[in-house]
């Protein structure tokens, strides 16, 4: 310890107010960038207090069992995994590759047919390599829920979401 006084810190600097509908038009750009969110018909609904939203649409293409007219649990579980990967790179400072390393899904009840599914999520923990991220599948007339998950994804710093080669 020298003595010296502390140096003074100036004022944290506020984050930059961002336009709401901004956000939404870049967060539904970012959900139908990936072809196989665009083939199932995702979209953006909204990003409130940290939790992102995305629907997807009750289509017979979806189905799983005819006989039922449930949707296919590979298509909830799709809507699942997209919704938080969002979630955890809303939560990044800078944009960085993001994969799944474990999504673990429990199924409630089936999907209503002739309903719409969404999922919300949130990332609650960001360390430096792994996000962690809770979401749930709800009808969302009514708010049954229909799976909840847990995942974890890696996040690959350095390398953007784009980029195909080896480090």
């Amino acid at each position: 310890m020298s003595g010296d006084p502390p140096v003074e810190r100036g004022p944290e600097s506020e984050p930059a107010a961002v336009d709401p509908a901004a956000q939404a038009s870049a967060l539904a750009s970012v959900v139908g960038f990936v072809p196989h969110n665009r083939a199932l018909g995702m979209t953006f609904v909204d990003n409130v207090g940290g939790r992102v939203t995305i629907a997807l649409p009750y289509d017979e293409k979806l189905v799983g069992n005819p006989a039922t007219r449930v949707l296919h649990g590979g298509a909830i579980t799709a809507l699942m995994d997209a919704t938080c990967g969002l979630a955890a790179a809303l939560k990044l400072r800078e944009p960085a590759a993001l994969a799944t390393l474990d999504l673990r899904i429990d199924y409630l009840r089936p999907a209503t047919p002739d309903q719409p599914v969404h999922a919300r999520a949130e990332c609650f923990k960001m360390t430096r390599n792994v996000a962690f991220v809770r979401c749930e599948a709800f009808h969302p007339e009514g708010g049954d829920l229909v799976a909840v998950a847990n995942g974890t994804f890696i996040v690959s710093r350095g390398r953007s979401a784009g980029s195909a080669k080896a480090p």
